[in-house]
């Protein structure tokens, strides 16, 4: 069957991960942490942060986690803070975390368009700052859908949000594609009874993706050419 859809990851996939959730994560650590050097130091360890390089490191909840697993990783070493008031200042500092795209998305949307295809955009992320930090990049209309891990569906690894997304569209699992840069993203988009597609724009090497996925590219700009051979 041919490929009518394809569905996104956003950070690592459409946006570099680093130069947004590494920026990010030493930016909320600063708030959550204050003066206190000694609690930064204890959460940049728990979730894996290096803050001198300014990077998450593999491994790290912030790679494929969502706001709310973030949340209760902190509020471990933050307890006069709830998960609620911790998950409220991750959510307001990720809507103006920097963005840097892997591509030209009008471009590439425009020649997924040409193909046919509808296109849709599924993060872990939370659906509002998902949805801010596409419309900064003057890229929300361009997707047919967005949703995040809040958004009533679950989050990935679960296929349940991308069988959402894939019945929104009005188009068969088996005829959409998953794009992602995690094992997360492929793992739901297997279950999900989609091809799943990895790109090599996130933190995971290829030989971590290649056995989970249908094809690993080195972005997503390669994927329209991907497509077009496989609907030949």
């Amino acid at each position: 069957m041919n490929i009518r859809a394809a569905i996104f990851d956003k950070d690592g996939t459409l946006f570099d991960f680093q130069s947004t959730w590494g920026v990010w994560t030493g930016l909320i650590l600063a708030r959550i942490a204050g003066e206190d050097t000694a609690l930064f130091e204890q959460l940049a360890q728990a979730l894996k942060y290096d803050a001198q390089a300014r990077k998450v490191m593999p491994g790290s909840v912030i790679v494929a986690g969502t706001p709310l697993e973030i949340a209760q990783n902190i509020q471990r070493f933050k307890s006069d803070m709830t998960v609620a008031e911790i998950l409220n200042q991750l959510n307001e500092e990720a809507e103006h975390a920097p963005q840097v795209l892997v591509t030209d998305l009008r471009i590439l949307t425009a020649k997924l368009r040409a193909l046919g295809l509808q296109l849709s955009v599924m993060t872990n992320d939370a659906e509002r700052p998902a949805r801010a930090h596409l419309a900064a990049a003057g890229a929300l209309q361009l997707f047919d859908h967005v949703i995040g891990s809040d958004s009533g569906f679950g989050a990935k690894p679960e296929a349940v949000p991308l069988l959402a997304l894939a019945a929104k569209m009005d188009v068969p699992p088996a005829c959409c594609v998953m794009v992602g840069d995690s094992q997360h993203d492929l793992h739901s988009g297997r279950e999900a009874g989609m091809r799943v597609v990895a790109v090599l724009t996130g933190l995971a090497g290829r030989e971590e993706l290649s056995s989970l996925a249908d094809v690993v590219l080195p972005d997503v700009s390669h994927l329209p050419a991907w497509i077009s051979a496989q609907n030949s």
